[in-house]
């Protein structure tokens, strides 16, 4: 996967030259390069200019950003802008994203953008409602979602298959050695070594997760038979 990334400050992405993303890059699976846009800026290398019709704070020009996504020459990128009224994203959306070849990622600042910027955009993203300095924690956030799930990144593929949103509910609870640690012990279903009793318990431990942490993921969640059977019971247990 090849990913630019529009930005005024570079220097903040470090953190994508470490862990799985950077051995994704070191395998040859990833190629992100960082375009400061200040660079490509015609007006004294400013990049952002008052509001037509007046307001409060500074919007950033649509030059700078039209001149440098340009010079990029990709073929057909999906071209992403974060900014907080866009599309909340989710694991789905970084399940979408990690079957594209190109992305390209805009990271504003000031109180917002030229709207003839978005004509560039095939993507508006938010992480959640609240407000950011920035893109880039958003983009970082999105990138690390994203390249994770590009297939040879994450040794084995069912490593993040059973992943908390990926199947729709809240991962199961997991356990390594020691058995006993302080008293607590690993629960015995675990050491049965009996597969089917194993899946049925992480089953129905995501699903009762799922119920006290996340209600709102069963609205529209298609439960299969044998988790409507394993959901009736744990709520008649919540119940009594």
């Amino acid at each position: 996967m090849k990913i630019d990334i529009l930005t005024l400050f570079p220097e903040m992405f470090a953190p994508l030259e470490h862990s799985i993303v950077g051995k994704a890059k070191e395998k040859g699976l990833l190629d992100i390069q960082y375009h400061n846009f200040r660079e490509n800026a015609e007006k004294a290398r400013h990049v952002d200019d008052e509001p037509y019709g007046g307001g409060q704070g500074m919007l950033l020009r649509a030059q700078p950003i039209f001149d440098t996504i340009e010079k990029i020459n990709a073929k057909q990128p999906r071209v992403i802008l974060l900014d907080p009224a866009g599309r909340t994203f989710d694991q789905a959306y970084a399940e979408e994203l990690a079957q594209e070849e190109e992305l390209i990622f805009i990271c504003g600042h000031y109180e917002g953008y030229d709207e003839r910027i978005k004509t560039l955009v095939t993507d508006e993203i938010s992480l959640g409602d609240f407000v950011l300095t920035g893109g880039e924690l958003a983009a970082m956030t999105i990138v690390d979602a994203t390249v994770r799930l590009i297939p040879d990144v994450i040794g084995k593929e069912a490593s993040h298959q059973d992943d908390s949103f990926s199947s729709g509910l809240l991962e199961y609870p997991q356990y390594t050695r020691p058995y006993e640690y302080r008293g607590m012990t690993v629960p015995d279903v675990l050491m049965s070594g009996h597969h089917e009793n194993i899946r049925i318990w992480r089953l129905e431990q995501s699903l009762r997760k799922t119920l006290e942490r996340r209600p709102d993921l069963l609205e529209s969640y298609q439960f299969s038979k044998e988790e409507e059977k394993i959901f009736e019971k744990i709520k008649n247990e919540t119940q009594s």
